[in-house]
């Protein structure tokens, strides 16, 4: 079995980019703080990827962008994934991930330059979904956005064939038995076209695997998670936590998502008390590049400079 790997850090550092590794329970969560040219304090935004991805899967990208908007980032690897700590590798429990979330936020509070009042939370797919919960139990977060968000187990689950879902959960059971035997993970693959055994399928799958991949094809990191997670996504549906997110929420969905409908994105829009929708064409994986990129990240800037702005509040 292809066990998770660590990605090994190496290369030069981006510009304006430092190492900022933080603890979470007692476990290291690697992490790159971006540091914007402006004076200090500045707002900041917290960022982590979505279901079995790690933090050089395109999300510099979007770090990039937004501190050249003028906001610090800290982009992190959770726990079991990446270039952070946690045995076994490619455990992917929703619980340790909001608490990495936690702890994350904690950290970027506590560093020098950085406006502990102006946190934000950036995530997207399954990240985005961590990323509104978070918020609902913290109301100093400044303002969420979350891209193609995870919302609703139950939307998700109900757009997964009858067949393949019976497949999924007879492994899920295996690795869950397994894990209380104390057995080591079965793995399923994170993404796959339809028709194969992975636990997010969709026509663009592929195509998104190659994306996620494309700034880094030097480097190899195994895209499998235990497969007990499987038992745990129908119901995990922190959209519901959406009416309780006090501050500012951007919701970005698109039409044809085959992963996180669009649908279940736009009622946990309309239930946050300060949430936006924008709707865009394409599907789960189209916003990681080309010019859907390029229009959903600026979306984001734009509401990001509309409701914290980056530089010391006036």
């Amino acid at each position: 079995m292809t066990m998770v790997a660590r990605t090994d850090g190496g290369g030069p550092a981006e510009h304006g980019r430092e190492d900022a590794d933080f603890l979470s329970s007692g476990l290291r969560c690697a992490a790159w703080l971006y540091r914007p040219v402006l004076a200090p304090p500045v707002a900041a935004v917290v960022m982590a990827h979505g279901f079995g991805a790690v933090r050089i899967a395109r999300l510099e990208a979007y770090a990039s962008r937004l501190r050249a908007a003028g906001y610090a980032v800290l982009l992190f690897d959770y726990r079991h994934f990446g270039d952070s700590d946690g045995e076994p590798r490619g455990l992917l429990d929703i619980g340790r991930q909001r608490d990495d979330w936690q702890a994350a936020v904690a950290h970027a509070r506590s560093l020098p330059g950085i406006d502990p009042d102006r946190i934000i939370l950036w995530g997207t797919s399954f990240s985005g979904g961590h990323a509104i919960a978070t918020a609902a139990r913290d109301p100093r977060i400044a303002a969420v956005v979350a891209q193609v968000p995870h919302v609703s187990g139950l939307a998700s689950a109900l757009a997964v064939p009858f067949a393949h879902s019976l497949r999924l959960t007879a492994l899920g059971l295996r690795d869950e038995l397994g894990s209380r035997l104390g057995r080591s993970p079965r793995y399923v693959p994170s993404l796959g076209a339809p028709g194969d055994l992975a636990a997010l399928t969709s026509s663009d799958a592929m195509e998104g695997h190659a994306i996620l991949r494309m700034d880094h094809p030097d480097r190899e990191w195994s895209d499998h998670v235990a497969a007990r997670i499987v038992l745990r996504v129908p119901f995990y549906s922190p959209g519901w936590a959406a009416g309780r997110v006090r501050c500012p929420l951007l919701i970005q969905a698109t039409r044809d998502d085959e992963v996180t409908p669009a649908r279940a994105a736009q009622r946990a829009a309309r239930r946050a008390p300060r949430g936006e929708l924008q709707l865009y064409d394409g599907g789960h994986f189209a916003p990681y590049a080309g010019e859907l990129f390029e229009r959903m990240v600026a979306g984001q800037v734009a509401f990001l400079v509309r409701t914290v702005p980056p530089g010391r509040p006036s």
